[in-house]
């Protein structure tokens, strides 16, 4: 039987990143998104807003670029695939588990001075950069990552095409 597993989230940091790096070198990050969720309560008469906490894990350049772009209120767009972590309690001895997204394409929305907000789509004239995928512009982990230096300039993109 085939089976699907894609996820596309688009939302606020819930905290700033902290960038680490694995024995081997590969950097990775732990980020929360605040996901919303708004509609109309006929009953109540009102506007109703719902708020979903997910946390992403990202690897490879696309933590290094989320440690060095992104802050706590930043909108991006995550596109990636669910994983079921589970451990033992240290504590208690019981199994846990929790599902996260392992984000595998991410773009930056918004300017770089924007903080929080709506995390609407991007501004036509910031543009989002992505990070990851086969798309021209990428900057993910593997074999797919590029030399990426946006204050120099590097990996061929020009200045002007910066998304912030």
């Amino acid at each position: 039987m085939a089976s699907f597993n894609k996820v596309i989230l688009m939302g606020n940091l819930t905290r700033d990143p902290e960038v680490r790096y694995t024995p081997s070198g590969t950097a990775v990050t732990d980020i929360g998104l605040a996901v919303n969720r708004y509609w109309f309560d006929k009953q109540a008469n009102e506007r109703r807003e719902e708020t979903t906490f997910v946390d992403v894990t990202l690897w490879g350049r696309q933590a290094e670029v989320a440690g060095e772009y992104l802050a706590k209120g930043r909108p991006v767009l995550i596109e990636g695939r669910l994983h079921l972590d589970s451990w033992d309690d240290r504590e208690t001895g019981q199994k846990r588990s929790k599902l996260k997204v392992i984000g595998e394409t991410m773009q930056l929305l918004g300017s770089r001075g924007e903080g929080g907000g709506g995390g609407g789509a991007p501004r036509p004239s910031s543009g989002g950069q992505n990070y990851g995928g086969s798309s021209d512009n990428s900057y993910g982990g593997g074999s797919s990552g590029g030399d990426f230096e946006p204050s120099s300039g590097g990996g061929g993109i020009p200045d002007d095409e910066v998304p912030f």
